[in-house]
């Protein structure tokens, strides 16, 4: 009984993913938003709960790359469909642009499940930071009263160059640490504690506006720590 328990909550991740796709298409941006983050926190639980209750497959495996597909590639991918819509870019060029952000998802965990030599980090950027590189843009924008982030949202020059940087990131063969913990000690999870302290610094100061900062204090800690070679030793999902 227990081995059903992670995948029951990688399908609350794909539901989550299937969900944020309706909303997007319906124009409800935001809450399409928090269901990806929802997404979010069930990738986090199932991950752990497999590892509480030692219960990993192959099947588990696979639905978790399945359900990442839907919830951070498709799901983001109708996000900036729906802003690139908005701002009167034919349908079809939407479709293609927009379009970058599913295929490079695909592609990404593709790789990530057939390469094993990613058991201590990711290569290139894992598709649940992508998916809120989206997610954190429309939240500073919305919720958190951001006019740069209101005006990026808005600016068809920027929505069309933010699926290609996000594809590049995803496939580029740059070393990006996971956010998941084996254990509570600073040796080996120091990037880990720098980007929560870093976070919760530009949460305290920016509050919601914080959101695409984050994203770019981890690409940088990654680089950071990558080109000094100070590296963690966890990794999680892709």
């Amino acid at each position: 009984m227990r081995k059903h328990i992670p995948n029951s909550i990688t399908m609350l991740n794909l539901l989550s993913g299937f969900a944020a796709i309706i909303y997007a298409s319906q124009g409800y941006i935001g809450y399409a938003v928090f269901l990806i983050m929802a997404g979010m926190v069930f990738d986090f639980a199932d991950g752990m709960a497999a590892r509480f209750l030692h219960a990993y497959s192959d099947l588990g495996k696979e639905l978790d790359s399945l359900a990442d597909v839907i919830t951070f590639g498709v799901a983001p991918g109708a996000i900036v469909f729906n802003l690139l819509g908005d701002t009167g870019f034919p349908v079809l060029s939407s479709v293609l642009v927009a379009g970058l952000i599913p295929v490079a998802s695909a592609l990404r965990l593709a790789k990530f499940n057939n390469d094993t030599t990613q058991s201590s980090s990711f290569k290139g950027m894992a598709t649940p930071a992508s998916a809120f590189t989206v997610v954190s843009l429309v939240l500073a924008a919305k919720y958190g009263d951001s006019k740069v982030c209101q005006s990026l949202i808005e600016s068809p020059v920027f929505l069309k160059t933010l699926p290609v940087f996000l594809a590049i990131m995803m496939l580029i063969n740059l070393r990006m640490f996971s956010l998941k913990f084996t254990h509570v000690a600073i040796a080996g999870n120091e990037e880990r504690y720098l980007f929560i302290a870093v976070s919760l610094l530009l949460v305290i100061i920016f509050r919601l506006a914080a959101a695409p900062l984050i994203i770019a204090a981890y690409v940088l800690i990654s680089f950071l720590f990558t080109l000094f070679g100070r590296t963690g030793t966890t990794a999680g999902a892709s």
